[in-house]
């Protein structure tokens, strides 16, 4: 799996954001070259691999990425399989492109994760705490710190992300399927001058993909001078079904039964999501807590579709509201001990 980001930074997989933030912090401030000037090289290694975890692991998408392929699939050294398996590989309008990460400069990581204030103290402005730190570690401590944070701030800035939900019926997500979405936006000329295009994005929706998968279209939002156009995200949304529900990668289906049918045997007949008919023959007595599970007939599981969840049939049982003393007798009778 290459390097293992979770070791680097000491957490856990499924580490919080606060605890994210909370180890990069100690382990950065631990490692920052300018505080190691007898092991300045170990230092600037294990300095550039914490940055590098803490960018890749505080990232949702690029977290996501890593934790399904590792660090070649993040990196594009190995070629990823043919699921993305809802990790929200990058798209483009000419069909899908493989998602490759290269790591920011550690400086910047560092620098925008502590602000302009000097993290060891002083709470004073970039240059006011870069002689703080030249006090405490030398002359010439962070000045590449100061560099990096300059030219960060004379770049053009990146607008923010635009996020739309794109509603999936469960057949889709079940199958599998294409979208293709119009867009509308702005783009630059040479000059600077903005005019309108129309283009169509296609979307490849994998089996079993759950609601909430991200897929990003780097920069496709309206170009403007000096700002660099968002990236346009759409969020799987899951449309309600008439027969199923979903709950993980399992489907859920209620039936509606009388208490003779509960008592005496029930046949359930289903459609699939993908047209089969399903006959499931149920000779136990169905109490108000049963539940039958037909294994491998539930949603696709996104790293292999080739094996599915289960289906889960759950019971709802209509009682009679009123009994003549004749039934009261006769059901004493047939229930007796």
């Amino acid at each position: 799996m290459g390097v293992d980001y979770y070791k680097i930074l000491n957490v856990d997989k499924n580490a919080t954001d606060e605890e994210l933030k909370k180890a990069y912090r100690k382990l950065a401030m631990k490692w920052h070259p300018d505080k190691n000037p007898n092991n300045k090289k170990e230092a600037e290694t294990k300095f550039k691999q914490i940055s590098e975890a803490y960018e890749v692991l505080s990232d949702p998408q690029k977290r996501a990425i890593y934790d399904q392929y590792g660090e070649e699939g993040l990196k594009g050294q190995v070629p990823p399989p043919s699921d993305a398996g809802g990790a929200s590989f990058f798209q483009s309008g000419d069909g899908p492109t493989t998602f490759r990460f290269n790591p920011r400069n550690a400086d910047e990581i560092f620098a925008e994760f502590f602000g302009f204030s000097s993290p060891f103290g002083g709470g004073s402005g970039m240059k006011g705490g870069s002689r703080s730190f030249g006090g405490m570690f030398g002359d010439n401590v962070f000045s590449s710190f100061d560099e990096g944070h300059r030219s960060m701030r004379q770049g053009p800035r990146k607008a923010p992300p635009i996020e739309n939900a794109l509603p999936c019926s469960l057949e889709d997500l079940y199958k599998g399927t294409t979208k293709k979405m119009k867009i509308s936006r702005q783009i630059a000329d040479a000059s600077g001058k903005t005019l309108p295009v129309e283009e169509i994005l296609t979307i490849e929706i994998k089996p079993g993909w759950k609601k909430g998968t991200k897929i990003t279209f780097p920069e496709k939002g309206n170009e403007q001078p000096n700002v660099i156009a968002s990236d346009l995200t759409f969020i799987i949304d899951e449309k309600p079904h008439t027969v199923f529900t979903r709950d993980g990668n399992d489907l859920v289906a209620t039936q509606k039964i009388s208490l003779a049918e509960a008592l005496t045997g029930y046949t359930v007949r289903l459609t699939t999501l993908d047209g089969r008919v399903l006959t499931i023959p149920i000779n136990n007595v169905i109490h108000p807590n049963y539940e039958e599970v037909v294994p491998r007939e539930g949603m696709p599981i996104p790293k292999d579709p080739s094996k599915k969840g289960n289906l889960r049939i759950k019971f709802n049982i209509k009682f009679p509201t009123r009994l003549t003393s004749e039934q009261k007798v006769g059901i004493k009778k047939l229930l007796a001990p």
